[in-house]
């Protein structure tokens, strides 16, 4: 095969029966190499799960890009774990273990959503507004899984302080739900 303007030929890898395989030179792969064998990734996003394949010397940076398409969040919006701690963009998959059809935790930067969510909540039950239990118990839910998700972190030093920190924040959001869903089922009390 000739390429255009030039007297060089490129080889193109071809399978036995002679079909041309498609070199894929996409510079929205992920960051991922093209080194090594392809494998599967299942990420677990709060409730969805996402299966990505990528060249197994891919970027964990690599992967959140990838991520972006899927889940609408930015990279620098994406934290992503394995085996319990939290992986770098700079860090290779093959190097920290991921192998074929591991498991990587997605998690947003922050709880922000979800304090969003308290918030508008907590204006509504002190405005009168009668909410409805199931939108307590979603919430308190979410909160929840988050609270366990950080205990699976593995942290010192300051990365320790700041997931304490984070833990006692959604902790206060969950106390913040109980005392509204008290107040929702009881809207004649005397204090908001």
């Amino acid at each position: 095969m000739m390429k255009k303007g030039s007297n060089s030929r490129e080889e193109v890898p071809t399978l036995e029966n002679e079909e041309v395989v498609q070199r894929r030179d996409d510079e929205n792969d992920g960051g991922a190499s093209s080194n090594g064998p392809m494998i599967k990734i299942n990420i677990s996003y709060g409730l969805s799960q996402h299966e990505i394949y990528v060249p197994a010397q891919s970027t964990f940076g690599g992967i959140k890009k990838a991520l972006a398409h899927k889940t609408g969040l930015e990279p620098q919006e994406q934290r992503l774990f394995f085996k319990g701690k939290e992986k770098e963009n700079g860090e290779y998959l093959h190097m920290e273990g991921v192998k074929d059809k591991s498991k990587l935790l997605l998690l947003e930067e922050s709880v922000d959503k979800l304090s969003e969510r308290v918030t508008t909540l907590e204006v509504a039950v002190n405005g009168g507004t009668k909410v409805d239990e199931k939108e307590f118990e979603v919430l308190t839910e979410f909160l929840m899984r988050q609270l366990f998700k950080l205990d699976g972190i593995e942290a010192e030093g300051e990365a320790k302080l700041k997931r304490k920190a984070e833990v006692h924040r959604v902790q206060n959001f969950v106390d913040t739900i109980d005392s509204l869903k008290v107040r929702n089922s009881n809207p004649f009390s005397s204090n908001a």
